[in-house]
């Protein structure tokens, strides 16, 4: 690895560790004697019988064992749901692992749990809600006219066609009995507060994990134009169509239907995103002597146009010192995605470097790219994502490879494990969507 490239990777690091929840949880809570702050919100825990923990998404096991540390005993007990392999142990708390990005059964059972518990709680104790990404998946509770394979399909329909994050959840809220707002309800009659880290861009609460404390109208026609969008209409299952055009589903829960003595009882707090990371990425860029120039922290659409534009941009900047001179690190925060027409494996970061590097190939100035989920999962693999640098097409050349061929089966995981090109950190216990960096000398 050159020098270049453990500072990408220095910066990397930095940037997602200042979103683990060992951070932002203990930014955002605090216990002094018997007062509890979250955030500008103090609660007197003496006035609680008891303190409940739940939660669905990547980063909720590592918020509870956070929490705990906090709270200690003064939990009485919980239930948060995770990703398999992103789980951590906790005293107080059980954690439960499901089935991301597809919904499983124990996404099922994983979320009656979760409301085993709440349906004990009652109006004189807190309830404190861990939301991160990935909840969408991992919490779920049906209609009976629904079936989970009809729910299954249709996730994986929606994550291939390349829909964007609020068009799934429009479909996924429509569907669901915890969803756009409706665990409010079962929070009922306690106190109940969210602490939500956002994976969307511009931290849109009632997206984030499809909001469940949230309250919002839900619009059965909003998920049926997204299906006619993609011209899904033959391929999504009956059942799922028959209910949204029901009048069931017509009179599926909305805001003005959760009385105001429930929604009072409610609070939703931001206690991280996406551009603390980028905020610390430039912290530690400048510390490491390069002149930053932040693209966007709201990258987004096909993985592969990105891809190929950001790396003209690199280019102006080789050549022009354009639109800042070198040393440059450029950052960008976002989420793309891939719509699919091959079989391959890989995920929307591997996918926009690989498409990079075909715009980089010629390129023999010194420069290193990458671009990684902060989870440390891109798409149905082990990598967070990849990176590339003015000696990656010596060694496309050397082994014979066609990067366009890759490209064309979005087979970008399998290209880059040739080329020794992968990023693997692992789970990271967090979830504020992705993070590109370029360094170029």
């Amino acid at each position: 690895m050159s020098l270049l490239d453990s500072q990408t990777i220095e910066i990397l690091n930095s940037a997602i560790d200042s979103v683990k929840p060992a951070v932002l949880i203990k930014n955002a809570v605090s216990l002094s004697g018997n007062t509890l702050r979250i955030k500008n919100f103090n609660y007197n825990i003496t006035n609680f019988d008891h303190i409940y923990v739940i939660g669905a998404g990547k980063a909720s096991a590592y918020m509870a064992k956070e929490l705990e540390k906090i709270l200690g005993n003064n939990i009485s007990s919980g239930v948060v749901i995770t990703k398999y392999g992103h789980s951590t142990n906790c005293s107080k708390i059980k954690v439960l692992e499901a089935g991301h990005p597809v919904i499983d059964e124990n996404s099922i059972f994983a979320t009656e749990e979760l409301l085993k518990l709440l349906r004990k709680t009652g109006k004189n104790d807190l309830v404190i809600v861990l939301i991160s990404g990935g909840g969408s998946s991992l919490m779920e509770a049906l209609p009976k006219s629904i079936l989970l394979n009809d729910l299954q399909i249709t996730n994986e329909l929606l994550l291939k066609c390349g829909a964007r994050i609020e068009e799934i959840n429009s479909i996924r809220k429509s569907l669901s009995l915890v969803k756009g707002g409706k665990l409010i309800i079962a929070i009922y009659p306690s106190a109940g507060v969210s602490l939500i880290i956002s994976d969307i861009i511009n931290d849109p609460i009632k997206d984030i994990a499809s909001g469940p404390t949230v309250p919002q109208n839900i619009c059965p026609s909003d998920a049926l134009s997204v299906i006619e969008k993609y011209n899904l209409q033959n391929e999504f299952p009956e059942n799922v169509i028959k209910f949204l055009k029901s009048e069931l589903a017509k009179a599926t829960l909305n805001e003005k239907a959760i009385p105001p003595k429930v929604l009072e009882r409610i609070t939703n707090i931001i206690i991280g995103n996406n551009k603390i990371a980028l905020s610390t990425a430039i912290e530690t860029s400048k510390e490491l002597g390069f002149n930053t120039y932040l693209l966007s922290d709201k990258m987004q659409g096909e993985a592969k146009d990105a891809g190929k534009k950001i790396a003209v941009i690199i280019k102006k900047i080789i050549y022009e010192d354009k639109p800042i001179r070198k040393p440059v690190c450029l950052l960008f925060g976002g989420e793309t995605t891939v719509t699919l027409t091959g079989t391959g494996l890989g995920g929307r970061n591997q996918e926009l470097i690989l498409s990079a590097l075909l715009e980089l190939k010629n390129v023999k100035a010194e420069f290193s790219f990458l671009s990684c989920g902060t989870d440390g999962t891109d798409g149905p693999t082990d990598a967070a994502g990849a990176i590339i640098n003015n000696h990656s097409w010596e060694i496309v050349n050397r082994l014979g490879l066609n990067p366009v061929k890759f490209l064309g089966k979005n087979d970008s995981y399998n290209f880059f494990n040739k080329i020794n090109s992968l990023v693997k950190t692992g789970p990271t216990g967090t979830n504020v969507m992705d993070i590109g960096i370029a360094l170029i000398k």
